[in-house]
């Protein structure tokens, strides 16, 4: 499931060059000494992945909460489900319905934030991007969640955010060397791949949630047993 991850960050990240693209277009970055602005650059995506790693923790313990009262199975199933509906629902009808209206206030804080920052040249500017830049609300960002609270562990959901961001960077750092290096077929190409590849990581989650018994991939041991055996031990 790990491995998801980066897949999906490394075909997602044309969709965070859409998304994320000006911010990285606009970095202050060195123009003239090309080292400088390589390890500039690398702060910027250890900001990034800071943030994700944060927000695996947080909503891994979320996963871990449920999981503790038996629901993990379940939460696989109902998140697998919830991933393939979101890339099949057309976009036009999805957008209609902006879920992060209530997170408005604290979306227009963050890019006030960012917008501070990308007037500066310290390093700490560089972390300061990263990390607001992955606060930002983000749909491919959302499908991380999901899977990271299904995981229901805060270290494997942290390290699964941190996977997905490290996919990310290849095309996002190219990006902001070549900024119109990827066009035409290849785009659209991309483009189609990715609501597949989420329907796929949506199945797994699926397959994981309904116990089949097959290792590592569709356990059938109940999580709720697993505790109740370690409790029994001691």
């Amino acid at each position: 499931m790990l491995v998801s991850a980066f897949v999906l960050g490394l075909l997602g990240s044309l969709h965070c060059v859409g998304m994320c693209g000006p911010i990285a277009f606009m970095l202050p970055v060195s123009r003239t000494n090309h080292f400088k602005k390589a390890f500039q650059i690398g702060i910027y995506h250890f900001g990034r992945l800071l943030a994700y790693s944060i927000i695996g923790v947080v909503f891994g313990l979320i996963g871990k909460s449920l999981s503790i009262f038996g629901f993990q199975q379940q939460l696989s199933i109902i998140i697998g489900i919830l991933m393939i509906v979101i890339v099949l629902i057309p976009y036009k009808t999805f957008s209609k319905y902006n879920f992060s209206k209530p997170l408005y206030k604290i979306i227009s804080k963050i890019k006030t934030a960012l917008g501070a920052s990308l007037k500066k040249k310290t390093p700490e500017t560089f972390l300061t991007i990263g990390f607001l830049n992955g606060l930002l609300p983000c749909g491919l960002v959302y499908m991380a969640v999901f899977a990271a609270i299904a995981i229901g562990n805060a270290l494997n959901s942290s390290l699964y955010m941190v996977l997905f961001g490290l996919g990310t960077i290849p095309l996002m750092t190219s990006a902001i060397y070549f900024s119109n290096f990827l066009k035409g077929a290849l785009r659209q190409k991309v483009q189609k791949a990715i609501p597949v590849f989420v329907i796929i990581i949506g199945s797994l989650f699926i397959i994981r949630g309904l116990g089949l018994g097959i290792p590592y991939l569709s356990p059938n041991t109940p999580i709720l047993d697993i505790i109740s055996n370690n409790i029994d031990c001691h």
